[in-house]
Order: structure tokens, then C-alpha cells, then sequence
């Protein structure tokens, strides 16, 4: 051996010896535990024990999703949850800990596995899991080996019951997993709480409550807590000190003073973080560290709600915990990517209907400037309808739909309390939602709605609010007694317990009920699910009630509604983006309601509300032929709309939910009449074809939807829409007819990413023809070509109806585009992606991995 290579080796020895021995004296070690796991899908007999042998099973990172690596397939599968296989899946990793790791306190924490969990460790059972979106950890010391020798930890996985949600579930660990050593004297997990009661332009208050943990030491005289402060800019601007009595390691309280706070809010969200040192006989025993905001808010009965003092409307959306290719194993980047988006056309909060959602997810909305409802759960001791079908037809098989109903009251309190002491110190979130349209699943709420008010439309009428005629026929049909409210009352009462910071609320969809029956006095602030028809209603009949629309169609009626009433203090439409599950029939995979479809291009919708949300000049057309448009034209009775509501094997209503049937494109028939619609927060707009003036309208002389609109016969060329302000040309869009396919365009969201095997660019596709105009009419497959270190995680064309796979190289465009998602690897490099297809190729895109 030379002896340049063994002073290469010595030294590596010794530079390993040095990290080693730096890391053995950090009192806490937090390891990234999402690589070099096996994955079986299928039940194996004793899959758990310690020397199972696993050699031929699937290498697997995590977070990983089977359902969507499966695919969506008709048979043993639901329109609920998206056509997509459950089953039983098991997971093992093998991992070493050193004599340098005894003494310590390793755990475990799982930050969701859907669903029915079990995990052991060198074969013993350490617990189970039924909720699947909960997080959990498990303390592993007893069971572990510090030789150097191989610790096995084993997860089963049961999700045999495929269509127990409602919406696309996703399974397996479909969320991160970490290791945890500590000392045996360390802050307990999520022991730090931070509250900021007081604040003014001048100081804020910050109210620290630690919460200490002993597992095994005996001293434990001398204890010293140590706070500091850094601000937004990494200075240090508070510090605190606090003796812990040994007999009290729980309820250690300190108060901090902030000078001239930075407060966090929606445009300029300034996080501070508080870093928290354990020191016992002047040795640092632990340390951790939390991010928080300083910010205060408020809802009110008769102004709304206010942000650091400002009365605002919340402009918010619903999400579900999924993102179309990936699944439920949505890197923190794809967050990042969809919260950009939603802020894009002014949305300002989003409420993760209808569970707990990915710390990430909580992280960039701190990080974003986005509001938040937190919510704990859909259905409670009652289970909702699931459907086999199509959406609506609560035909689901009795034992592929038992569901989190059956354990509810075993594990609600936990699953509750977790998710609060997990979420807490988030200055995003501003509401913990207990529950989602409970009352469905109490018929006797149905019944009273129809013993008051007769069989009126459910949709259309707003109904009696006389709380003695209706406190009178709720309780003949439950006898004096309504579990539902004492369920919520339960429920509401726990979230006190944890957190009085923030309000308490839940989405109803019969509040003239809900108010009489005793329900809503269970909550801080009323949340309204498609119910915008009894705001005023309700309003007057309990003047000191909060109300939020909590659920709303993504309707201009809907925000008109709210922006026209000061005590309605915002809506949460359904949805921002397309999410899976909730379909049917096949192979409609969900729902595209939203203002981004699955693969994140902005709809009409979304258009449409960035109109009502975005001050910036703006229009956008869209076009329909008459024999399908829900509107007609005539001089005589002006522009009338039909509303078509949908035949079997649809639910009828579903109707509501979708927007109109429009298409983004200038190309039909010559002569053929095209409804050609504008959304424009201008004035004015005016309509050129070809050059012609095709008239000038006002858009408050289309109050009713606020859509300006024309009766326009096809002519190929240009389809031009200019928006005007004080008489003045202030933006303007065209829609141009397209040819053939004669090229396609890559773009990628990053150019950069770091090679930490986690970051993400999204690279979309489109089809151009020779003049550049996107084709939207002449869909083809498309192939893409990666080359360089870099993992392919999914493909998607954002269309409801495309049951492929997504984890691909080819995909058909839909509307002319199409994504690829590329997610950075552990090696630098560059990465190059080019794409072909019939008749056109792109020229090659370049990300640099470093």
C-alpha cells in the first residue's frame, strides 16, 4: 500500500472518529430513519421476528404510499377512496447502536402510517395504531441491542379495509419517521408550549410552559432551564432562566419580554425560534428548539375576524392530505409548490379537511404567511356512508368500510390531545375543528330540519329558526337526550384542557339544529358547511354568534354572500386543489372541483376566484358551444342560466360542487355560436375578434355571477379580451386557434436543488404548435427522457379521468400538458429531461443537483 493512500485512510478514520465522538456528546440526537427499509405488500407469518428473513423483499424509501405505487384498478376498490387497493402491508429496517448509545433513551416517532399500525422491535410488540393520521412514537431502550450488532424494527400495516375513508387515504408510512436519543432527564416529547398573550408595537409577551421527563435518572437535584430567543433575523433577543424543583419536572412556567415585535402574518410571516437548554449540576442534559410566531387575532359576532388588529375576510380552501401523483407521500417541496400557487390567486388560509395533516405542511404554512384550521376528525362513535360506485351511494361492503367509528371512543381523547400538543406551537394555525358534518350521522337532526320545516329543498331555503319550535320537535324525536352534543362537549372540552389560545369549532350542516339542540354552544365559533342561505337567519336569531363558512361551494354567490356581510368572517371553499377518492363512476379516480387540478394548473375556478381575490388587472376567457352551455342568450330575455343537474348513475347534486363547462381554447366549427365567458376584477371588458370590436360591457351589469359574457359565431384567428378601468386599458388575454403539434415546451419550478434527498422540481410539458400556441385539442403520450441522479416520482396530466400509472416515463397530455415530478437523490450532478412525442420533441432542460 502507498503511502499517500494510507494517510488518505487514516485520515477518514479519524475524521469519522471525531464526527462520532461529536455527536455521542450532543444530549439529543434526532435521525433522519427514512431510508433503507424492506416493504412487503401482503401478510408473511412472522414478519415481525428479529432474524425474519427479508432479503427478497422491496427496497423502500419512506414516506411511501402502496396505493398509488399499485395504481387504480376496478376490482377491490371504492369510488370513496379512488379506485386504488388497500390490503396488508409490512415494513422492516435494520439499524446499530453502539456502548456509546447506552445510557440513552432511543424512541421512535412515526409521523403518520395509515392505518391500523403495529410496530415491534426485535420482535417485541411495542403497540398499536388504529388512527392513520395520527403521530405516535414508541420508546424502544428495553428491547435494544448497543453492540454493533443489527436491531430489526418491524411495522405491520392493516388496511384490509379499502374503503374506510370517505377521499383517497393512501397507505403504509406514508409520512416521515425519525430516531430520537436522549438523555434520561429531557424535555418530553412536544413539551414546550408557547403562547404569546400580550403583544403591542411596542413588546410582546411570551409565555413558555416546559414540560420535563425523567426515565431513569437519579439525580435530579440542581436542574436549570435555559430560554433563548433568536429573531427573524437570527439575532438574539430574549433570555430567560428557571430552576425546575425536582419534585414538579411538568409544570415549569417562565415568562420572556420581546422589544418591538416582528409580528408574523399573512404578507410578512416572521417566525422567531426559542431554543430551550436542560442543565443539571451545570451539565447540558438536553436541548431542543421550536419555531413560533407572535401574532394575535380575533373573531367576532357582529365585525368578523381581525389578524394583529386588521378586520380581514378569510379567503380560504379546503385541502385533503393527498397530491395527485404521489400519492399521501407528498414531499415538504410539493407543498411548498401548491401553497405558492394558492397564494397566488389570494387565497389566505386552507383547512385540512378532515384529519391532521403532515408537519410539513404545517412548517410552510408558518413559513408562507397561510391561516389555518386544524382538524381532528370526519366521523365520530357514528360512521359516515361510504361509496362503492359513484359518489353518493353509500354502498360500500359493511366489512370494506369499517372504518375509525369503531374505536372513536377508545381513542379519540389521545388522537385528539396529540394533535394539538403536535401543532401548538404553529402561529398558522387558528382553529382546532373537532369534526365535519357530524350531524349526518345522527338521523334525528335530519328528521327535525324536515318535522320544521316540511320537505323544502335542502339547498334553496333557509330554514325556521325559532329555537322553541325546534327545541320542541328535537326533543320528541331523541327523548331529552342528544348524544351528539355531549360528544361535543366531550370533545370541546379536551381541546380546552390542552389550549385556550385558540377557538374551538366544527363544520354544520344544519346550524338552526345544531343551535337549538344545545351542539353549537360547544363551540367558540360556528362553522357553516354549504349553509350560506342561513347566515342572516341565524345571525339575527343569535347576535352573539360567530359564524364561518367553514364549506362552500366554489361559487361567486358563495364569496358574495360572505364579502356582503361584515359578521361572516370568511369561506373555506371546497377545494383548492383536485384531490382522489370521492368519485365515480369509473373511471372518474375524484374530483376536480378545485382551483388547481391534480397536477397543479390553475382552473377556470381558480381563474375566475383570483379575479374576486387578486387586486392586479386581469381577465381570462374561456368558451363553450350553446348545445352544451347552461346558458342561453335571446334579446328579448337576456342571458337565463339552467342549471344541469346530473342523471344516474351520478348524485344529482353533485352539480353544485362543479364549475361551468367551459374549455380554454378558440377552435370549433365556422358559424358554430360559442357562450364565450370573462372573469375580470376590470371594470370593464371589451371582446375582439380578429381585430373587430364585438362591443364593450360592464361587469356590474352581471351582478348575479359575475361573469361578462358574449354570444359569439366561430371564426378561426384570435379571440381577444381587453379589460379597461376608468376608461383606461389596463390588461388584456387572447385565445388564439391552434394547428398541429409541432413542438413541445419543458419548464421546471427549480433549477437548483440540493442533494439531500428530499427536494423537489415539478417540470411541465406543453404542446405547441409552429406559432407557439398550446394545443389543447390533440392529446398525445409523451415520453420523457431523465438522465443524471435524480429519482422520477410520479407523472400527471391533472385530468379526473386518467387511470394510468404514475410512476412512469410516459403519460398522455391533458389539454395539451402534462408533469413530471423529479425528486433530488443523496449525489450531485446535472440532471437533464428532455420529452418526445408523435411529430415533436423539446429541447433538453438542465437542473443542477448540488
Amino acid at each position: 500500500m502507498d503511502l499517500k493512500r494510507l494517510f488518505f485512510i487514516s485520515f477518514a478514520c479519524l475524521a469519522l472518529t471525531c464526527c462520532k465522538t461529536e455527536q455521542d456528546n450532543t444530549p439529543r440526537i434526532t435521525e433522519d430513519f427514512n431510508f433503507d427499509w424492506k416493504f412487503h405488500l401482503g401478510d408473511v407469518e412472522s414478519s415481525q421476528s428479529a432474524d425474519f428473513p427479508d432479503n427478497e423483499w422491496t427496497d423502500v424509501r419512506l414516506p411511501h404510499d402502496w396505493s398509488i405505487e399499485v395504481g387504480y384498478q376496478q376490482e377491490n376498490t371504492a369510488a370513496s377512496t379512488g379506485f386504488v387497493p388497500g390490503g396488508i402491508g409490512w415494513y422492516r429496517k435494520k439499524f446499530k447502536l453502539f456502548p456509546s448509545d447506552e445510557g440513552k433513551i432511543v424512541s421512535v416517532m412515526f409521523d403518520g402510517v395509515y392505518n391500523n399500525s403495529s410496530v415491534w422491535i426485535n420482535g417485541h410488540l411495542l403497540g398499536t395504531r388504529p388512527y392513520g393520521y395520527s403521530t405516535f412514537s414508541y420508546d424502544l431502550t428495553d428491547h435494544l441491542v448497543f453492540d454493533g450488532t443489527d436491531n430489526v424494527i418491524a411495522v405491520k400495516v392493516d388496511r384490509t379495509t379499502y374503503v374506510d375513508s370517505r377521499w383517497y387515504s393512501g397507505s403504509g408510512i406514508y409520512r416521515k419517521v425519525q430516531l430520537i436519543k436522549t438523555a434520561p432527564l429531557h424535555v418530553a416529547q412536544w413539551g414546550v408550549q408557547i403562547t404569546t398573550p400580550s403583544v403591542s408595537e411596542q413588546l410582546a409577551e411570551v409565555n413558555i410552559k416546559t414540560k420535563l421527563q425523567n426515565d431513569g435518572a437519579e439525580d435530579l437535584e440542581e436542574i436549570v432551564l435555559n430560554y433563548t430567543i433568536s429573531g427573524p433575523n437570527g439575532m438574539v433577543v430574549a433570555q430567560a432562566q428557571q430552576a425546575v424543583a425536582s419534585s414538579d419536572l411538568k409544570d415549569n412556567n417562565t415568562k420572556v419580554q420581546i422589544a418591538k415585535p416582528k409580528l408574523w402574518s399573512i404578507d410578512t410571516p416572521s417566525l422567531y425560534t426559542l431554543h430551550v437548554k436542560v442543565l443539571q449540576k451545570g451539565n447540558l442534559v438536553d436541548e431542543t428548539s421550536e419555531r413560533f410566531g407572535i401574532r394575535t387575532f380575533n373573531f367576532d359576532a357582529d365585525k368578523g375576524f381581525s389578524l394583529n388588529g386588521e378586520w380581514m375576510k378569510i379567503k380560504g380552501v379546503n385541502l385533503h392530505h393527498d397530491a395527485g401523483a404521489v400519492g399521501a407521500a407528498v414531499p415538504k417541496g410539493i407543498w411548498v409548490y401548491r401553497i405558492e400557487k394558492l397564494k397566488s390567486i389570494g387565497v389566505n388560509a386552507v383547512r385540512l379537511s378532515h384529519n391532521p395533516h403532515a408537519v410539513e405542511l404545517m412548517e410552510v404554512c408558518d413559513e408562507m404567511g397561510m391561516l389555518v384550521m386544524a382538524e381532528a376528525f370526519d366521523e365520530w362513535s357514528n360512521p359516515k356512508g361510504k361509496s362503492l360506485v359513484y359518489v353518493g351511494d353509500n354502498a360500500a361492503p359493511k366489512e370494506a368500510a369499517r372504518a375509525y367509528p369503531e374505536v372513536f371512543n377508545k381513542w379519540a381523547e389521545k388522537d385528539l390531545k396529540d394533535l394539538i400538543l403536535r401543532d401548538f406551537n404553529h402561529p398558522s394555525v387558528i382553529m382546532w375543528s373537532i369534526g365535519n358534518e357530524i350531524e349526518w350521522t345522527f338521523p334525528y337532526y335530519a328528521k327535525t330540519y324536515t318535522d320544521v320545516n316540511g320537505k323544502r329543498e335542502y339547498y334553496a331555503y333557509s330554514p325556521n329558526y325559532d329555537s322553541l319550535t325546534i327545541k320542541t320537535a328535537f326533543d320528541k324525536n331523541t327523548g331529552g337526550v342528544d348524544s351528539l352534543a355531549l360528544t361535543s362537549k366531550r370533545l370541546a372540552d379536551w381541546v380546552k384542557e390542552m389550549d385556550t389560545s385558540r377557538p374551538v369549532t366544527a363544520g354544520s350542516v344544519h346550524p338552526s339544529i345544531a343551535l337549538a339542540s344545545g351542539y353549537a354552544q360547544t363551540l367558540d365559533v360556528l362553522g357553516f358547511n354549504y349553509r350560506a342561505i342561513e347566515y342572516d337567519a341565524a345571525h339575527e336569531a343569535y347576535p352573539d354568534l360567530k359564524i364561518l363558512g367553514s364549506e362552500n361551494w366554489g361559487a361567486y354567490s358563495e364569496w358574495k354572500n360572505c364579502l356582503e356581510r361584515d359578521f361572516v368572517a370568511g369561506i373555506f371553499a371546497w377545494t383548492g386543489f383536485a384531490y382522489l377518492g370521492e368519485a365515480g363512476p369509473w373511471p372518474r379516480k375524484g374530483l376536480e372541483i378545485s382551483f388547481f387540478d391534480y397536477a397543479g394548473f390553475k382552473t377556470p375556478r381558480g381563474h375566475f376566484f383570483e379575479c374576486l381575490w387578486i387586486d392586479t388587472p386581469k381577465v381570462y376567457t374561456v368558451t363553450t358551444p350553446t348545445e352544451e352551455s347552461e346558458y342561453s342568450y335571446t334579446k328579448d330575455d337576456d342571458w337565463k342560466f339552467d342549471i344541469n343537474y346530473y342523471k344516474p348513475p351520478y348524485w344529482a347534486q353533485l352539480r353544485h360542487w362543479e364549475w361551468y363547462k367551459v374549455y380554454p381554447k378558440w377552435k370549433y366549427t365556422d358559424n358554430e355560436p360559442i357562450v364565450v365567458q370573462t372573469y375580470t376584477n376590470c371594470e370593464e371588458a371589451e371582446l375582439f375578434l380578429n381585430g373587430s370590436s364585438l362591443g364593450k360591457q360592464k361587469r356590474s351589469d352581471f351582478g348575479e355571477d359575475n361573469i361578462i359574457k358574449w354570444l359569439v359565431p366561430y371564426s378561426a384567428g384570435e379571440l381577444k379580451v381587453v379589460g379597461y378601468n376608468g376608461g383606461e386599458k389596463a390588461t388584456e388575454y387572447s385565445l388564439n386557434t391552434n394547428g398541429k403539434v409541432a413542438k413541445i415546451i419543458l419548464n421546471t419550478s427549480k433549477s437548483t436543488l440540493n442533494a439531500d434527498g428530499y427536494e423537489v422540481a415539478v417540470v411541465t410539458a406543453e404542446l405547441l404548435d409552429e406559432n407557439g400556441i398550446l394545443v389543447t385539442d390533440a392529446d398525445q403520450e409523451i415520453a420523457f427522457d431523465i438522465t443524471g441522479e435524480i429519482n422520477n416520482i410520479g407523472v400527471d396530466n391533472g385530468w379526473e379521468r386518467y387511470v394510468g400509472s404514475h410512476k412512469s416515463t410516459t403519460i398522455k397530455t391533458h389539454q395539451g400538458k402534462a408533469i413530471v415530478i423529479l425528486q433530488a437523490t443523496k449525489k450531485q450532478g446535472t440532471v437533464s429531461i428532455s420529452a418526445t412525442s408523435e411529430g415533436a420533441s423539446s429541447e433538453a432542460l438542465s437542473i443542477l443537483v448540488k
